[in-house]
């Protein structure tokens, strides 16, 4: 069994019991002080017995100058509630009527009276989450699995610049148990407008017909790995989703998803004398991962 395996089988088997540990939230919350004073926080996946979420925002609840802090969750499918604020300065919990999922209407009230979600929530769920935040127009600050990127709500807003990967990525959460588990990456998404300076990647290969192949299917040569993208390909580009986790809007422009040849929005791209599918990239009869399309922003001399 490969090292990722657990936490990648989430989604399948529904096993969302994953915990992140405090020193990688105070990492990345960090750089988002600016963002949190006087805003009202919601944690709607969090039980404060085992989240660490809470336990930052509670010990650090004056320091980050909260106006106030709820935190959402179920216990053997009964839900309940907390609320800590700066008026009273109590922790308050109380009982829900529903179960405590996030998208019960309970939960949602209490989502509409929040500034910034900031949780990791279900990687199963994910998906639905993250439309509940955009419906609802909040901001936020959430922990996804990799495999998130090739979502198309997320890929479209990251292309339009509406979210982007935060500064860390995760790679250790505990279980249930109190044992740490090593997962494939993940990001942290957010659409808090964290101005940040992009590095440049250094790419040093050139592009040459001898090591670069185009798709059996699409348009575009595969480039599977990041540092291996050729400086001076003009062409379209297909390369892992984690390359999002590098993406500067200044050096590359995304062109979009496989699967947005298969919907036909990216027609132009498909092969047409191919007979197979376009689901995934295929090359030399292979069927490969997801993979974002991407073009280099050349410099004119």
């Amino acid at each position: 069994m490969s090292k990722n395996k657990k936490l990648n089988n989430a989604i399948k088997n529904k096993n969302d019991e994953f915990y992140t540990q405090l020193k990688d939230i105070e990492k990345e919350l960090e750089n988002y002080k600016i963002f949190l004073k006087n805003k009202t926080i919601y944690c709607n996946c969090d039980n404060p017995k085992f989240s660490n979420f809470f336990k930052y925002f509670f010990d650090n609840f004056e320091d980050l100058q909260l106006k106030e802090l709820i935190v959402s969750y179920k216990e053997k499918e009964q839900g309940f509630y907390l609320i800590h604020n700066k008026s009273d300065n109590k922790l308050k919990l109380k009982k829900l009527k529903e179960n405590g999922d996030f998208r019960s209407e309970e939960c949602i009230n209490l989502l509409k009276k929040a500034d910034i979600v900031i949780t990791n929530p279900p990687f199963s769920l994910f998906k639905d989450f993250v439309d509940l935040l955009l419906k609802e127009k909040k901001y936020f600050l959430i922990i996804g699995n990799s495999n998130a990127l090739s979502f198309k709500k997320i890929l479209e807003n990251i292309m339009t610049n509406k979210i982007r990967l935060g500064i860390n990525c995760v790679r250790w959460f505990f279980l249930p148990n109190g044992n740490l588990c090593e997962g494939a990456r993940s990001f942290w998404y957010t659409n808090l407008d964290l101005k940040r300076n992009y590095q440049r990647l250094d790419l040093s290969k050139s592009y040459s017909t001898a090591e670069y192949f185009k798709y059996d299917n699409y348009k575009a040569i595969e480039v599977s790995r990041t540092k291996d993208i050729p400086y001076n390909f003009e062409g379209i580009m297909g390369v892992p989703i984690t390359f999002l986790s590098k993406y500067n809007p200044e050096q590359f422009k995304i062109i979009g998803a496989d699967y947005q040849v298969k919907d036909g929005e990216l027609a132009y791209i498909a092969n047409k004398n191919w007979k197979g599918k376009f689901d995934r990239a295929y090359l030399n009869g292979k069927r490969l991962y997801s993979r974002i399309f991407i073009k280099n922003i050349l410099k004119k001399e």
